[in-house]
């Protein structure tokens, strides 16, 4: 079904999606898993983008979608959310990416498990994750792109947090769609997340 749900998504048959949503709702499906398709149809949708089969409006398209999927998920999420805060976490999409589907998804998932989370939205300026950094004082961060056009923005951001003195102590996790060790190693950062479930386990290494 989980396959059925990421393909209509991807071909954007938003109806038909929402309507397999809806159902598996009522069914009492799991919402991180819907999250979970989503994410995994998104990375369908840019690789079609970087293919040069879809154009900026498909992408459009299948971010509208995806809105309205996470419309009716999300306030399943919030019911599992733990008041007892863990640690904090500043997340962002890194400047030049406007992607925010997995971004989304990693934040519902770090607070619902626990964590006090600073989502600085999307194309995030380098000096607003400095600034952030200065005034949560996290334990860590995580950089967010979806595009290979991120991976130099996150370098980037890793050096000016580096160049600030704010490193130490300080864990930085990357995650998107393109992302794998290579690129953690590019970025300097401490470790990469595949997905949502993944990054609250690192959160669950580093701060507990």
């Amino acid at each position: 079904m989980g396959d059925k749900l990421i393909h209509l998504i991807a071909d954007l048959k938003e109806n038909e999606a929402l309507a397999m949503v809806n159902e598996k709702i009522d069914e009492g499906a799991d919402p991180v898993s819907l999250l979970d398709d989503t994410r995994r149809a998104m990375e369908i949708v840019g690789k079609r983008f970087e293919s040069g089969d879809y154009f900026l409006p498909d992408l459009i398209m299948a971010g509208a979608i995806i809105e309205e999927i996470s419309k009716i998920v999300k306030p399943h999420l919030l019911k599992r959310r733990t008041e007892t805060k863990k640690g904090k976490v500043i997340i962002g999409t890194v400047a030049g990416d406007i992607h925010d589907i997995g971004k989304d998804i990693v934040v519902f998932m770090l607070d619902v498990n626990g964590y006090d989370v600073v989502d600085l939205g999307i194309d995030v300026p380098i000096d607003t994750f400095v600034s952030k950094l200065k005034e949560v004082k996290p334990q860590v961060v995580g950089l967010s792109g979806f595009l290979t056009l991120a991976f130099d923005s996150m370098k980037n951001t890793v050096e000016a947090i580096e160049k600030a003195g704010l490193r130490q102590g300080l864990k930085v996790m990357i995650g998107g769609g393109q992302i794998d060790e290579e690129v953690q190693r590019y970025v300097n950062a401490d470790a990469y997340g595949k997905d949502a479930v993944a990054a609250v386990n690192l959160c669950r290494q580093w701060i507990g």
